[in-house]
């Protein structure tokens, strides 16, 4: 693969800041990483002052959500014609920004699978009336060698709870969909995890006049499930993430099933990441569409129980 000539920041080190610092290996010669660890073995910075001083082409903010506001303050303030990647969500809660001075894009990665292409492709075409989602995780399995209970996940201060760290769900149903109206909603801690976040949300709604919506998603199961199940007129989807399959029920009992089977997750943040520096944006989630998320968390957080 053809490199790009281009300075890479990667603003975080943690489990998403060595995942990105992977990929982009691939893609790069020139990453720099901001962190205030110690002991790694590549060219670090400590402090934003020096983000200036490195004048990067392409920085990706990977670190805790509660901080991307002072980074993003910081890069538009001293910074012009930059590429910026943000890390989903945007921020743990709405923060009015004018980001205007560079480009900027929202990590909403799954708009890359392509069981959600697919959607995207034939969606339009179909008379939907019902739309039920599951999305199912154990938070402990999450990252290999790190205490579930002390990583931001887990923290509501630094932007952890399970709306906000499976907010992927509510951005892809918006860009398959159009915006959710939310009539009824149940957010709590229910479970013995070490935490002090909710980690079960369930909504119901509405989408446009037509559509109905459940959506219901934990990070204490341990059964891992990412499935969306699309009723209509004359046919039934069942899409599955994980299994990266779509079964296509007809009207006459007939069955069509799509498997990308050689397909891997890691490739969907390598097709993000060559996306932006081609500038092919179509399928990239901006920073109107990940505040229109933010926007809709904050209307289901006042909804009735």
């Amino acid at each position: 693969m053809k490199k790009f000539d281009i300075k890479v920041l990667i603003i975080g080190f943690g489990s998403m800041g060595r995942k990105h610092y992977k990929i982009l290996k691939k893609i790069t010669n020139s990453i720099t990483i901001l962190t205030k660890q110690k002991k790694i073995n590549h060219k670090t910075i400590t402090s934003a002052e020096d983000i200036y001083k490195l004048n990067p082409d392409y920085i990706i903010i990977s670190c805790e959500t509660a901080k991307h506001h002072i980074f993003l303050k910081y890069i538009e303030k001293n910074l012009k014609n930059k590429i910026i990647l943000i890390e989903k969500p945007i921020m743990e809660k709405f923060r009015k920004l004018n980001l205007i001075n560079n480009k900027y894009f929202v990590g909403y990665n799954l708009r890359f699978h392509p069981v959600i292409l697919f959607l995207k492709k034939i969606i339009g075409k179909k008379d939907v009336t019902f739309i039920n989602l599951n999305c199912s995780s154990y938070l402990p399995h999450w990252r290999r060698n790190i205490d579930y209970s002390k990583s931001n996940s887990a923290l509501k201060k630094k932007g952890g709870g399970v709306i906000l760290e499976l907010s992927h769900e509510l951005d892809y149903i918006n860009w398959l969909f159009g915006s959710i109206n939310p009539i009824y909603k149940f957010s709590k801690k229910i479970s013995n995890l070490k935490i002090n976040t909710d980690d079960i949300l369930i909504i119901f709604g509405k989408i446009k006049k037509n559509i109905n919506i459940n959506i219901c998603m934990n990070f204490f199961s341990r059964y891992n499930n990412r499935e969306i199940v699309i009723d209509g007129k004359n046919f039934s989807i069942k899409a599955n993430i994980l299994k990266k399959k779509v079964d296509i029920f007809l009207e006459n009992r007939k069955k069509r099933t799509l498997r990308w089977s050689n397909f891997n997750i890691k490739q969907t943040y390598l097709d993000q990441h060559i996306a932006i520096l081609k500038k092919k944006y179509n399928e990239l989630c901006s920073p109107n569409e990940a505040f229109a998320t933010l926007k809709f968390i904050d209307k289901i957080k006042q909804t009735k129980s």
